[in-house]
């Protein structure tokens, strides 16, 4: 019963927004009921909006904004039904967070059978480390998906496909010139891919495929 998580040693080499790698599972990683109460320990997306005291007028800018998400995404996640949640380890300073957070917030709100618990990079150390980005870090966010009995059916990490790919073929740029064009891509997307990538996690997880992080 005792399995350990999935841990990204992340290829990306797929060939479009959305497509996933496979998540490698290793050992010494929280466990099913490790999870369970680091989901229970989480926060309501309200009470960390309440208590969000960085990029606040980002936080509720995209809150808002979060609204007008694609009512054919949210179709399709009322269409997986069951019940699923997410666990987000994200800071109320991560532009990554801000930019993606609302927008699945928004998502679980108007689907049954969805719940979303937040906890920090703190708490969600462990899920940070077994979840790297492409280039081998521990960031803010990851979420993972959770069936029913608290065991991992897929993970998204950091950022959308598209925007990451872009940012690692263009790492020769500084630090603020990334920072700029990737705020831009959050805007003008306006959480569509992040919405979408989450919508087909859980198509995937109800049909049974194995956990893969996006």
């Amino acid at each position: 019963m005792v399995q350990a998580l999935a841990m990204a040693a992340l290829l990306f080499a797929s060939p479009g927004p959305g497509v996933a790698a496979d998540c490698v599972i290793p050992d010494g990683f929280p466990i099913d009921d490790e999870l369970r109460q680091i989901f229970e320990s989480g926060r309501s997306y309200t009470d960390f909006l309440d208590n969000a005291t960085r990029r606040t007028e980002l936080w509720h800018g995209n809150t808002e904004k979060a609204e007008g998400i694609d009512p054919e995404l949210v179709r399709r996640a009322r269409a997986v039904g069951g019940n699923w949640r997410f666990l987000a380890v994200a800071v109320d300073s991560c532009s990554d967070s801000v930019s993606t957070v609302p927008y699945l917030a928004e998502l679980v709100a108007r689907v049954d059978g969805l719940d979303l618990r937040i906890v920090d990079s703190t708490v969600g150390r462990g899920i940070m480390e077994s979840h790297r980005t492409p280039d081998g870090r521990g960031a803010t966010p990851t979420f993972l998906l959770l069936d029913e009995d608290y065991e991992e059916a897929g993970c998204f990490i950091e950022r959308p496909f598209s925007l990451q790919s872009w940012i690692m073929e263009n790492d020769g740029l500084s630090g603020d010139e990334v920072f700029q064009w990737k705020m831009s891509w959050y805007a003008e997307d306006a959480g569509h891919e992040t919405v979408e990538t989450f919508v087909e996690m859980l198509e995937a997880a109800a049909a049974g495929a194995s956990p893969v992080c996006r």
